[in-house]
C-alpha cells in the first residue's frame, strides 16, 4: 500500500546559488558577501502536492552555520522526514530532533516546506496556520552595507526615494567613524524614518560604550547587537537610554526569556532559521507580543522562498509589535518563484494563496543534490 495523501513521500534537496544585488555586502570584522549558497528542500506527497523551503546562511563566519553543514544535516535527517504526516509539524520537529541534535538552521528548511505543504493540503495560506492574517502588507527595512559615511547616505537616500523608511546601518568598525556614519544618515533622513545601528557583535565592550555615549539622545535611533556576547550587550544597555535590539544571541525561547528578564532588550531580530523554523519562531513571536518587545522578522539570507516565509510570519503578527520585516529577494538577482512576493514602496505583500502563496519554477532550482524516498517497510533515503 502507498502512503496516505497527507504523508511526505519524497524529499529532494537542491543547490541554488544567490548573488547580492548591490555588488558586495560588507559588515563588521571585514566580512564581505557576494555570492551565497542557498539550499532548497522540496517535500512531495504521493498525490503530487509539493512544499518548498529554503535555508541560506550568511556565509560561514556570521553564525555557526554553513551551506555545506545544512546539506550534511539534511541528509542525516532525510530518513525520518519521509513518511511523516505533513499536517503534524510538531511531530515532524520531534522526529528531526530525535535523529539529529541541534542544527536547527538546517531543519528550518524542512519546517518551511512542511508549512507550505500543509497550507496547500488544507487550501489556506501559511499565515493562517501561524495565528491568522493581521494585515495585507508589512513594512520592510533595508540593510545598508558598511562603507564611508557619504556612500551610506547615498544608499539610504536612494532607497528612501523608493518608499523605504526603515534602515539598518551596518557598523562595527572604529567608534568615531561609526558615529559619523550614524549621524550622517540621521541628518539626511527625517521624521517617520527609523535608523538601527547594527554592529553584528563587532564592537568590543569599550568601543560600544564609547559609541552609545557619543550617540546618546540621537532621535529615531536604535542600537542592535553591539557586542558578541549577551553579557557585554547587557552592560551596554545599562549605559544608554537608546533602545536595544538583540539578534545573534537570541537563539531560542530560553535566550529570549533571559534577555527580557534581565531588561536587556526593547526589540529582537527574529531570524526564522536561527531559531529552527516557523514553528519555534511563532512561539517566540507570541512571547514578544505579550511582553511588549518589538520585532524585526527576517532570516539570515535567502530568496523568494525565504521572503514568502517571512511574509507569512510577519503578516500574522500584531502590527503594533512589528517594527519591520525583510524581503531578501529584493537583495538577490536570482528568483525561483518569479520574484514573488515582490515589495513595492517599502512594503511587502502577505501572499493570499495556499501555503507560502507563491508558484515555484522548478527549472530555476539548480542542481539536485540528493533525494530520499519513503518506503512502507523501511523509509530509508536513497540517491
Amino acid at each position: 500500500m502507498g502512503l496516505p495523501a497527507d504523508r511526505v513521500d519524497r524529499m529532494e534537496v537542491y543547490s541554488c546559488p544567490l548573488t547580492y544585488a548591490h555588488g558586495t555586502y560588507v559588515m563588521s570584522a571585514n566580512r564581505t558577501i557576494t555570492p551565497l549558497e542557498s539550499t532548497v528542500v522540496v517535500l512531495r506527497t504521493t498525490d503530487g502536492v509539493s512544499g518548498y523551503g529554503e535555508i541560506c546562511p550568511l556565509g560561514s563566519t556570521y553564525l555557526p552555520s554553513s551551506a555545506a553543514g545544512a546539506r550534511a544535516a539534511l541528509r542525516e535527517i532525510a530518513g525520518v522526514v519521509v513518511g511523516q504526516n505533513a499536517t503534524n509539524i510538531g511531530k515532524l520537529h520531534v522526529s528531526m530532533d530525535a535523529a539529529l541534535a541541534g542544527h536547527g538552521y538546517a531543519k528550518s528548511a524542512v519546517d518551511i516546506a512542511a508549512f507550505d505543504l500543509f497550507g496547500k493540503l488544507c487550501g489556506v495560506p501559511a499565515c493562517e496556520l501561524l495565528g491568522g492574517r493581521q494585515v495585507a502588507q508589512v513594512p520592510l527595512y533595508v540593510a545598508v552595507p558598511l562603507g564611508p559615511p557619504a556612500e551610506m547616505v547615498e544608499f539610504v537616500l536612494a532607497e528612501r526615494a523608493g518608499g523605504t523608511r526603515r534602515f539598518q546601518l551596518k557598523v562595527g568598525a572604529d567608534a568615531e567613524t561609526d558615529v559619523a556614519r550614524v549621524r550622517a544618515v540621521v541628518e539626511a533622513t527625517g521624521e517617520g524614518d527609523t535608523i538601527v545601528a547594527d554592529a553584528n557583535g563587532g564592537w568590543r565592550l569599550a568601543e560600544a560604550v564609547q559609541v552609545v555615549g557619543m550617540l546618546e539622545g540621537t532621535p529615531r535611533l536604535r542600537i542592535e547587537q553591539p557586542c558578541r556576547s549577551f553579557e557585554e550587550c547587557l552592560q551596554v544597555r545599562r549605559r544608554t537610554s537608546l533602545p536595544m535590539v538583540l539578534d545573534e544571541v537570541i537563539t531560542d525561547i530560553q535566550a529570549l526569556l533571559r534577555a527580557t528578564g534581565e531588561r536587556a532588550v526593547e526589540g529582537i531580530n527574529l531570524k526564522i532559521s536561527r531559531v529552527g523554523g516557523l514553528l519555534p519562531a511563532r512561539v517566540m513571536r507570541d512571547v514578544c507580543v505579550e511582553l511588549g518587545v518589538d520585532l524585526l522578522i527576517e532570516d539570515t539570507w535567502g530568496g523568494d522562498l525565504c521572503s514568502a516565509a517571512v511574509a507569512a510570519l510577519a503578516g500574522s503578527t500584531s502590527p503594533s509589535a512589528l517594527w519591520a520585516a525583510s524581503f531578501m529577494n529584493d537583495w538577490t538577482l536570482e528568483h525561483v518563484a518569479g520574484y514573488q512576493p515582490r515589495s513595492a514602496g517599502g512594503w511587502g505583500p502577505v501572499p493570499e494563496g495556499p501555503g507560502l502563496g507563491i508558484e515555484v519554477d522548478e527549472d530555476q532550482l539548480g542542481e539536485r543534490l540528493y533525494e530520499a524516498l519513503a518506503d512502507d517497510a523501511q523509509r530509508e533515503p536513497v540517491r
